[in-house]
């Protein structure tokens, strides 16, 4: 076997050698974050200060998320298929959305995918996540799929069905959905019995709940990074510890586990700084090739 020629070039190719071999490094996916250490945790989801704008959003979101908008919401899915293209396409197509409920940033969608990505691959996080971070908010496409709005699309997700609970973000605006005096949908259980599984319940309809129908058949995912997509808008569950009565003891449990891994990543990577698609993209382009095939059907 040849050896190097002299101690640079022995030092080059070792330098080279232990660079592959910190950028290939992962720790678990649920290993505690890192890179929000210093960041102060309190400037983020200040909703009581919010703009017009969000609070807007919320009572509308909260107003017209019925059982009945929800069961045709998914029988709409079903029914078709809205685009065929990849995942850096979609990334592109929803680059002029802003999100009207978000407090914390103004930035492009692809801005923000690409730093919750990246803060995820800083951590030395599996590969798996780091493109879970890339896509998980890939479902806002809705936006230019036919929705009535942004309420059907982004927004903190809720159960619908069973009686809205007091941890969802403004719950005095659900005075405004008739479910709220539906005799069934109204009660703790509704239409739901205790235990039954979050896979059972219908989260409202949104981007989490339309990526997942999406990837769940068309990605090698893990569970877990299915259920970071599912369930990252889901504060009132993963956050507040609403809904327990609805969870199993098996797949819920390593789901909730799996969401608040995630959580820190989506949110507290909208205070980082902006990102550069073109310079990141044969990165991510690697990892999407890894996990999806080349054209999705949305």
């Amino acid at each position: 076997m040849p050896v190097p020629r002299n101690t640079h070039e022995f030092e080059v190719v070792s330098d080279a050698v232990d660079e592959v071999n910190v950028l290939k490094s992962t720790k678990a996916w649920d290993d505690e974050s890192e890179f929000d250490v210093q960041k102060d945790k309190t400037q983020f989801r200040q909703y009581d200060d919010a703009c017009s704008r969000v609070k807007k959003f919320y009572k509308e979101q909260h107003e017209k998320q019925t059982v009945e908008f929800n069961i045709n919401a998914r029988v709409k899915f079903r029914k078709s298929v809205r685009a065929k293209m990849g995942v850096w396409e979609a990334m592109e197509k929803l680059n002029t959305l802003v999100d009207d409920s978000d407090p914390d940033t103004s930035v492009t969608q692809i801005e923000h995918l690409l730093q919750t990505a990246e803060a995820i691959r800083r951590d030395g996080k599996p590969e798996w996540m780091q493109v879970v971070g890339l896509v998980h908010d890939l479902g806002k496409l809705l936006y230019f799929f036919g929705s009535e709005g942004q309420w059907d699309v982004v927004g903190d997700t809720f159960v619908v069905g069973c009686q809205f609970s007091d941890n969802i973000i403004y719950p005095e605006t659900f005075a405004g959905n008739p479910d709220t005096y539906d005799p069934v949908y109204s009660t703790r259980y509704g239409i739901y019995k205790p235990h039954c599984g979050l896979e059972n319940v219908m989260l409202s309809w949104g981007h989490d709940e339309y990526m997942y129908h999406v990837l769940k058949d068309q990605s090698s995912l893990p569970e877990e990074g299915l259920a970071m997509i599912r369930y990252h808008s889901f504060y009132p569950w993963h956050r507040d510890g609403a809904y327990t009565h609805l969870m199993n003891d098996t797949t819920d449990q390593k789901a909730l586990e799996a969401v608040r891994a995630f959580n820190p990543y989506d949110l507290y990577s909208k205070s980082d700084d902006r990102c550069d698609p073109e310079r990141l993209r044969p990165y991510y382009q690697s990892l999407i090739e890894k996990f999806f095939p080349d054209v999705i059907e949305w």
